[in-house]
């Protein structure tokens, strides 16, 4: 392995762990901008420290991280107090999925994450770590240093917890074909459509951070309010505005252009009954991860 100590060989080691070590700060914060400050965290303190008593790279790299999110996410909960107008993840392009380097796709949707965003730091940090990245029992009480027991607990719980709230997502082919009906609804203003397409517990939320006229600032709720609220302002919003259709969040979404710059990421949560959340992006801020169109 050569000298642990070598600057060189622990950016190599770096390299290799930082796509997992991303998915983990992203499926903390829900925000790809807040979870690179972490991996920059992390690599620092990974460089300063004594790598010679470090016995697997992977396991302090781990831990380093989940325990700099716990404590970013209990002060990100205090601006997230202040945000103004409805808060939503910040969306990643997984068109590829260069980063998030988990095993399993689970705590990525918009959906899941406002859900994670009930429990409390430890609980999610728990949930992430078994659920997303099927770390044993075990290596999850020693990252929180927790009981062995306490860990099942959390996760338990976490899971519970989710389970009670969380629908059941249709199928991606689904998915697409209804994101585009949704779209093309929206954008004729097509009362009726809009109507059809939506579940009766429906919620629309609209993320502009308080930067972009346009967006509601409270959500709007039901299926009579809600596709009134689209058909509102069909007139003026779809005006100069191009539609490509991406996966960011490992789920359909579609971004929307003008001028060949995106400024606003739409994405939708479908479950059997139709569509229950519509969730626009448009907090300049929040879309920055987003390529922009060729």
């Amino acid at each position: 392995m050569g000298d642990p100590n070598d600057l060189d060989a622990a950016a190599a080691a770096f390299a290799t762990l930082r796509p997992r070590l991303f998915g983990i700060a992203y499926r903390m914060m829900s925000s790809a901008s807040e979870a690179e400050d972490l991996v920059q965290d992390t690599w620092l303190r990974w460089q300063a420290y004594d790598r010679g008593t470090v016995s697997d790279p992977g396991a302090f790299l781990a831990t380093t991280i989940t325990r700099l999110a716990i404590n970013a996410l209990q002060s990100a909960r205090v601006r997230r107090e202040t945000y103004i107008g409805p808060w939503l993840p910040e969306p990643v392009d997984t068109t590829a999925d260069p980063y998030l380097g988990a095993e399993r796709g689970e705590a990525l949707s918009f959906a899941v994450l406002m859900l994670l965003e009930k429990l409390n730091p430890t609980e999610r940090a728990a949930y992430v770590l078994r659920e997303a990245f099927a770390y044993p029992y075990p290596q999850i009480s020693d990252i929180l240093s927790i009981t062995e027991v306490s860990a099942r607990q959390l996760v338990s719980r976490a899971k519970k917890h989710l389970a009670e709230e969380r629908r059941t997502p249709v199928a991606d082919a689904d998915q697409q074909r209804l994101l585009k009906a949704f779209v093309t609804a929206a954008r004729d203003g097509d009362l009726a459509k809009l109507e059809q397409l939506l579940a009766a517990d429906v919620i629309s939320f609209s993320d502009g951070g308080g930067k972009v006229r346009q967006v509601s600032k409270f959500p709007v709720l039901g299926v009579d309010r809600v596709a009134k609220f689209h058909k509102a302002f069909a007139s003026h919003f779809w005006t100069g505005v191009d539609v490509s259709y991406t996966r960011v969040n490992d789920q359909p979404a579609a971004l929307l252009s003008n001028g060949g710059t995106v400024f606003g990421v739409l994405v939708l949560n479908i479950v059997a009954d139709g569509i229950d959340r519509v969730m626009w992006v448009m907090n300049p801020a929040k879309i920055t991860a987003i390529p922009s169109l060729p």
